[in-house]
This record gives structure tokens, C-alpha cells and sequence, in this order.
């Protein structure tokens, strides 16, 4: 009878195919969340590259010197057929709305650009010391003056905020921040990120733009305004909403589904 012999695999042989399997299972992971993840990533990079081109063309200054405030992770950016529409949607520059035509969305960007050098007077050694006055041979050195706008009192987080609470003030002097709001347009229909004490200057990152129309609630929709009448219907919002915002809309009524755009607080107006 012969002998029949069973090789075993050594400690080695095990770890190699240990090693191999673990491998094999990080490639395919890896793979797909790469699969998942590089549409929205190359979405993402080549928006902000048209945002930072056109920051540049319509600012005078250079494209890597623009940054951009991060997205929410949970903000999806779909693929635009179009060229993106890219503008100032506020009179500050720090805030750029994105737009596409298709598929409709759009999104709001905080950015910022590197402060404008300011030229300093020269003063001569034998005038050191001594206050300059406008006169012959002798530039008179202006402060510089900058509007801000200031809550009248405190605003607590998370407040909307409207006119009434804020107001404009003349600065002298400091250095220029192009973060500092300088309207009231700025903040209005904005949401406090925190607590504003009254008197301090607001910058663009103490707001964000509010959600003014809920998903499931019932809001009011003006139709034909433009056309020398005037119908108010209530709706039900089926998407959220910010101030300029186009949202799906539902009449409860009859169950049509229709469009619409966020202009305050639970308010829409319809499309022409």
C-alpha cells in the first residue's frame, strides 16, 4: 500500500495569503468609494476654479490669491451641463452665488480676496515729528473712513435678522478688512451664527444666510404682481429655502405642483 503524504502550509504560506486577501479587500474598497467620490470631488474643484477665474477677471487680482470658505460635506454639487453664472448676489464681495441652468440649483460661496495695499505718506526727516498740513510742498494725510454696520443691541444665535436691528457707522482709522460688512443689505434675511453684541462690527462670518421657507410648512405665494393683480394662494414647501431661492411647491387644493421664489419669511413669489 503506498503511503499518500498531506502538505501543510507553513506559518508563512498563511500569512502571505492573509496578507494577499487583506490586500485584495482594501483595492476593491478603495476602488469603489473612489468611484463614489471622484464625480463630486472633480465637481466640487472645477466649480471653485471658475469662482476664483472669475473673482480674478472681475477684481484685478490673482486667482490663487482668492480663497474659498469649505462646503458642507452633506452639499451635493451636481454635474452642469452649462457653463456656470457666477456673481454678487449682495453689495458685499465676500459672498458669490453660484448658478446652473442645468439642472436648476444654486449655491451661495464665502470667499475672500487679499486686502488692497495702502500707499503711506512719505514724511520727510526734517518734519519728523511734526503734524502734517496741506500747503505748499505739504500733502495733508486724510484718515481713512470706512462704513461698518453694528447691531442697536444684542442678537442672540440663531435670530433672523432685519433692519431694525442694525445700523450703519462711520470707522476712523484700523486697517482694512474686506470681512467687515459694509451695508445693511448685507445682513438682512441672514441668521446669526452667534451671540452679536450691540456696537460690534459685523463680519461675513457672524451670519449665514437663513432658512426662510421650511420643507413640510405652509407658506404664502403671490402670483401675477407684475401684471396690475394680485393673488395670494397658500402652499406647502416641499425643499428648504433661502432669500432669492427657487423651491417646489405643492396647492394643497389641488395637489399641482408648481415653482416658486423665496422673497422672506414663509413667503414666495410666483414665477411669471
Amino acid at each position: 500500500m503506498s503511503n499518500m503524504s498531506v502538505k501543510s502550509s507553513t506559518p508563512s504560506h498563511k500569512g502571505m495569503q492573509i496578507l494577499c486577501l487583506t490586500m485584495a479587500t482594501w483595492f476593491m474598497a478603495w476602488g469603489v468609494g473612489f468611484a463614489q467620490t471622484s464625480p463630486q470631488v472633480g465637481s466640487q474643484v472645477s466649480m471653485f476654479n471658475q469662482v476664483k477665474s472669475w473673482m480674478a477677471e472681475t477684481h484685478k487680482v490673482k486667482a490663487d490669491e482668492v480663497t474659498i470658505a469649505p462646503l458642507d460635506p452633506r452639499v451635493q454639487i451636481q454635474t452642469c451641463s452649462k457653463a456656470l453664472t457666477v456673481d454678487h448676489p449682495f453689495s458685499s464681495k465676500d459672498t458669490v452665488r453660484v448658478r446652473c441652468a442645468d439642472p436648476v440649483w444654486q449655491l451661495y460661496l464665502q470667499v475672500a480676496m487679499p486686502a488692497p495695499v495702502v500707499a503711506q505718506a512719505t514724511v520727510p526727516a526734517s518734519n519728523a515729528g511734526k503734524p502734517l498740513f496741506s500747503g505748499a510742498g505739504n500733502a495733508a494725510v486724510a484718515p481713512v473712513v470706512k462704513t461698518v454696520v453694528v447691531p442697536k443691541r444684542l442678537i442672540q444665535r440663531g435670530t433672523i435678522i432685519d433692519a431694525d436691528m442694525l445700523e450703519e457707522v462711520s470707522q476712523t482709522g484700523g486697517n482694512v478688512d474686506n470681512s467687515m460688512l459694509q451695508s445693511l443689505k448685507d445682513a438682512l434675511a441672514a441668521e446669526a451664527v452667534r451671540d452679536l453684541s450691540a456696537g460690534q462690527a459685523l463680519r461675513s462670518s457672524d451670519i449665514r444666510r437663513a432658512i426662510l421657507v421650511k420643507q413640510g410648512q405652509l407658506v404664502t405665494m403671490n402670483v401675477g404682481e407684475k401684471s396690475g393683480f394680485l393673488i395670494t394662494v397658500r402652499v406647502e414647501a416641499l425643499q428648504d429655502g433661502r432669500m432669492g431661492e427657487q423651491v417646489r411647491l405643492k396647492n394643497t387644493e389641488s395637489g399641482r405642483l408648481i415653482s416658486g421664489v423665496v422673497v422672506g419669511p414663509n413667503l414666495v413669489k410666483g414665477l411669471q
